[in-house]
């Protein structure tokens, strides 16, 4: 894609590709673009990589290795390229080019149209939130409902009520669609729209509806979950919310059918027990949704959704498990993939490297399930939990823990090193019990 101004690729290292077929092809040595992002420092970025290149080397020797090549936006940008370079096009072509990039959260100044993340997300048609939620054993919560929640979140994220289709009261425009809403289009006179009123639209189309939906079967699939579930609110929007829920079905029949049953075939065609090997699909309204994540019911497992619907769902996850912080996020689309860290609560401790950086090691698992490289992936998610179970964790969830060790970012992260041994030993003991209890 031909010369930076300002970004320098590693001298080693291989580009990830895509292929026709849209499968990601990632060689043993990929070169990955990362964005250290307002809020987190340099210490904690060498610090979460460190633990991702000492998981590649515990589960892959000298078979794998990654090359990070640094890109910049928000008040990096400005540092590297002068003022005003919120989101350099440099790192715009560094995605693009390398197809998956790692990073911080950026902050929008005041009085810029867009958001950063917004226009990173548009420029690269990232179309899916990708939100894995789960509860973290020794962060403090009061609903005992945690334990049971560990769901990934397919969210489409280009329509709904998000595509900022709207005019404001009394502009030329809001009258025109008023006047032709009520005059041309409606049959149900009760149901007009008050002169004096915004407007907005929610389009939700089958084809982004599809394209999620997709995804999340596909992660489904590949991460061998029990479940993907379709939340809407088709019982009052029924051409928009329910046809998400109907086009959901329809590409998981046409796509996916040797692979998924529904709960009614079960019903119907099983007896009420479920094939082995398939993925169930169901679907359930979105308040529902909610009370079953804070009463521990509903069995949740992949969710796939609408951008408004997904927002709140995410809002009320993140609260079950009691702290946003370890919760990172994936953007992805076609030809590229953003996996982010969420810092919104611990970023104040970063002067005196109290940075909690669980979301960015996280960020990092995903980015590694993406690659295809699980091995390290499970090695760092399962580390980082013995790390906090063990009481020993960062000031932002210290002040919440009574009798907790507080460490420092670097610290914690040299812990979840520390902590690999045991997990694989943890491992093959109980891959030798499985063993041994089929005999």
């Amino acid at each position: 894609m031909g010369k930076y101004l300002k970004v320098t690729p590693p001298k080693r290292g291989s580009k990830i590709t895509v292929a026709k077929n849209g499968q990601l092809q990632v060689p043993d040595d990929p070169i990955v673009p990362f964005i250290q992002g307002d809020g987190i420092d340099k210490v904690t970025w060498e610090a979460c990589q460190n633990v991702f290149e000492q998981a590649v080397d515990q589960c892959y020797g000298n078979a794998k290795r990654l090359e990070w090549m640094e890109v910049y936006a928000g008040e990096r940008g400005n540092e590297v390229y002068g003022p005003n370079n919120w989101l350099p096009e440099d790192t715009i072509r560094g995605i693009q080019e390398y197809k998956v990039c790692l990073k911080g959260p950026l902050t929008t100044p005041v009085g810029m149209p867009i958001q950063l993340d917004t226009n990173l997300r548009e420029r690269l048609d990232l179309f899916a939130r990708v939100v894995p939620v789960r509860y973290v054993d020794g962060i403090p919560t009061p609903l005992q409902a945690a334990n049971e929640l560990n769901i990934v979140l397919f969210r489409e994220h280009t329509e709904d009520q998000y595509s900022e289709i709207e005019w404001k009261k009394g502009s030329p425009e809001a009258k025109q669609i008023i006047n032709y809403i009520n005059n041309e289009m409606n049959k149900k006179p009760a149901r007009t729209i008050r002169p004096d009123s915004s407007v907005g639209v929610k389009p939700v189309s089958a084809t982004a509806t599809k394209r999620v939906v997709r995804m999340a079967i596909d992660y489904a699939l590949k991460h061998k979950r029990k479940s993907v579930t379709f939340v809407h609110r088709g019982n009052y929007m029924k051409f928009t919310e329910g046809f998400f829920r109907d086009w959901g079905y329809e590409l998981a029949r046409k796509e996916f059918n040797e692979y998924c049953v529904t709960e009614q075939q079960i019903a119907e065609e099983y007896n009420g027990v479920p094939p082995v090997g398939r993925i169930i699909l169901r679907d359930r309204l979105a308040e529902d949704a909610m009370r079953d994540f804070i009463t521990g019911q509903g069995d949740y497992d992949v969710i796939a959704t609408t951008n408004l619907t997904a927002d709140c769902l995410i809002e009320v996850a993140k609260t079950v498990i009691g702290n946003i912080d370890v919760v990172p996020t994936a953007y992805i689309g076609a030809k590229a993939a953003i996996f982010q860290a969420n810092l919104e609560g611990s970023s104040r401790f970063v002067e005196e490297e109290g940075v909690n950086p669980s979301s960015v090691l996280l960020a990092g698992v995903m980015l590694f399930e993406h690659l295809g490289w699980r091995d390290a992936a499970e090695l760092i998610a399962a580390s980082l939990v013995r790390t906090v179970s063990n009481n020993t964790v960062t000031p932002d969830i210290a002040r919440l823990v009574e009798g907790a060790e507080v460490v420092r970012t670097s610290e914690f992260c040299d812990l979840v090193v520390d902590n690999f041994e045991e997990v694989r030993k943890s491992r093959v003991q109980k891959a030798m019990q499985r063993a041994a209890s089929t005999f």
